[in-house]
């Protein structure tokens, strides 16, 4: 497969040339207007997906809908996780049917299409047609004794919500997978230099549609109205496909390449189970004939570049498959984190409104409260200011001093600052629990319905959310660097799903973890308190997932210290320099 061309070398037949590149002055410029376009296509898609998952957790556990705490928090991790976890399926049809321009066109309609399903059910109409009508359940204050049992109840209009919950993970997967290779390839014939810098500036991109949607789609949900709050994502994804489409004649487009997937499961099935190869020969001789020397030529990856290749992707899972449990940390934040947030003391936007009193039910409609998911900008601040500080002034001076760690040094040090954050959140939560356990409890009304929290203020969640925060920026964008650059040429697509993919992988384990501990007996288990987490026991859940965070973090360590010493290994480094882009 051809490798990246030169600025000057003329380009591939399939390969097609921006129609306003004679507008404007070289190549440099039309690049950076054509990766421009994209950092503002994916802050609007971001914005959008902030849009919908900041807030549904306490969506689905409104009176809209009303699902327990674990059922509403196990359904955020199921999206989140599933966004990720699709990836792979959108480059898979952008690599050998769609090409990833008009993949990305499509995952945004699909996008469009599944968002628009949450605002529909917002009201009571819309409800009723999706969902059929609802048993009438109430919140209600946890139980005074062992001997009062509540059975939860099966959550309300499920198959419909997660139908279309999934369909809104595979588009955002498949925009996710597709924009973040597009973006880069726009910029590839630049250096290296230029890709890195793409990135940091693409994750930045990332957290200013965070900020956009959780400053005023996240108070419009909890304070006016779960319809117009998320009518607001379905705008964001209309107006980043109608830029996108707009931004086309810029743009560097290339034809779908094909798959290597199945050369990749021949090669893993000749050296895993050479038994099973030998039968699978035996029977399909022909197609045996395909793997190695024998096969003719045919476009695209040589047997030989299917063998290296093979190597290469054998080398980087196992860095990629240990950060999966940092991405269990990582999801907390919109899932448990929230969860936490809604049962410790929310203030006030306007304290000294007579009407506001967080204690007394009773004349609240008139009272803005702070919305549970701004908690999330205290992370989203801290990567918008640490981007350009460390793309402009810190790795400059590294590099200048030559003390410029390895992306790999700079994802342990992202694990150690998620194990911080997790430990964090279990000490806060020893200590709300504390304070419900002498029955020091607030009631407060959060939209329309009401929590029974720990009179300490929400503002104790900040230096989780900080720390958490810190860790993308060391774990998060290296990984997304060190996926791309250190991929061949012809599996950057590939590596680049399988990256977000086990990231999605983290967040269903998450959620696997949470509804295990859900189950009678479990610490998340509190059926006699429907509605709240006072009878749960989330602090040791916290504990439990920093255990396994620092645990996959030293065994994260040492294999990183073998592939570094391995990439600094002459014979290794000229084998592979031949196939990276």
């Amino acid at each position: 497969m051809p490798g990246p061309r030169a600025p000057g070398e003329p380009r591939g037949p399939g390969e097609r040339r921006p129609l306003l590149a004679r507008r404007l002055r070289g190549p440099r410029r039309w690049r950076r207007a054509a990766a421009a376009a994209v950092l503002l296509v994916e802050m609007l898609e971001r914005a959008a997906f902030f849009g919908v998952a900041g807030n549904l957790v306490l969506y689905l556990n409104s009176e809209n809908f009303q699902w327990a705490g674990e059922q509403a928090s196990r359904a955020a991790l199921v999206f989140l996780g599933a966004s990720y976890l699709l990836a792979p399926v959108g480059g898979w049809l952008a690599d050998v049917y769609l090409g990833r321009f008009r993949a990305i066109v499509l995952s945004l309609l699909l996008y469009l299409v599944a968002s628009s399903l949450l605002p529909a059910t917002a009201v009571s109409d819309g409800r009723r047609s999706f969902c059929g009508e609802m048993h009438e359940s109430k919140l209600e204050p946890a139980c005074p004794s062992p001997e009062c049992m509540r059975p939860s109840p099966s959550p309300y209009c499920a198959p419909t919500l997660y139908v279309g919950l999934l369909l809104l993970a595979l588009a955002a997967s498949s925009v996710r997978s597709n924009l973040t290779s597009f973006g880069a390839d726009q910029v590839m014939d630049l250096g290296r230099h230029a890709t890195r810098r793409f990135f940091n500036w693409f994750y930045w991109s990332i957290n200013v549609g965070a900020v956009l949607s959780l400053l005023v789609v996240a108070f419009i949900q909890q304070n006016i109205s779960f319809l117009v709050g998320y009518s607001i994502p379905v705008g964001c994804v209309g107006l980043a496909f109608f830029l996108f489409l707009f931004a086309t004649p810029i743009f560097i487009t290339k034809p779908p390449t094909g798959s290597q997937v199945s050369s990749m499961l021949k090669l893993a099935l000749q050296k895993c189970c050479p038994r099973l190869w030998c039968q699978h020969c035996a029977r399909d001789p022909q197609g045996a004939q395909l793997l190695p020397d024998q096969r003719s030529h045919q476009p695209g990856p040589s047997p030989q570049e299917d063998i290296a290749n093979f190597r290469v992707l054998v080398k980087l899972l196992p860095v990629m498959v240990t950060l999966v449990p940092y991405w269990m940390v990582y999801f907390q934040m919109q899932s448990t984190y929230v969860l936490q947030g809604l049962h410790l003391h929310i203030p006030n936007i306007f304290p000294d409104y007579p009407g506001n009193s967080s204690v007394v039910l009773g004349a609240q409609d008139s009272a803005y409260k702070i919305p549970e998911a701004w908690l999330l900008l205290a992370n989203v601040v801290v990567v918008l200011i640490l981007v350009p500080v460390k793309d402009h002034l810190l790795d400059p001076l590294l590099l200048r001093c030559k003390l410029l760690p390895s992306a790999l040094q700079k994802m342990a040090l992202g694990m150690f600052f998620g194990f911080a954050s997790v430990i964090v959140a279990g000490f806060l939560e020893m200590k709300r629990l504390e304070y419900i356990h002498h029955n020091q409890t607030v009631s407060q009304q959060i939209g329309h319905d009401m929590y029974y929290a720990a009179p300490l203020s929400i503002w104790w969640q900040i230096p989780q959310y900080l720390l958490i925060g810190i860790s993308e920026i060391f774990a998060s964008i290296p990984g997304l660097e060190f996926a791309y650059s250190e991929a061949p040429r012809s599996m950057q697509g590939a590596i680049m799903g399988i990256f977000f993919c086990l990231s999605g992988v983290g967040s269903l384990l998450g959620s696997s973890l949470v509804a295990l501990l859900s189950l009678p007996g479990g610490w998340l288990h509190c059926p006699m308190d429907h509605g709240n987490i006072n009878n749960c026991q989330m602090d040791l859940y916290f504990f439990l997932l920093a255990g396994i965070q620092a645990a996959t973090a030293l065994l994260f360590m040492w294999i990183a210290g073998r592939y570094e010493r391995a990439a600094r290994n002459p014979a290794s480094q000229s084998c592979l320099s031949r196939d990276r882009g």
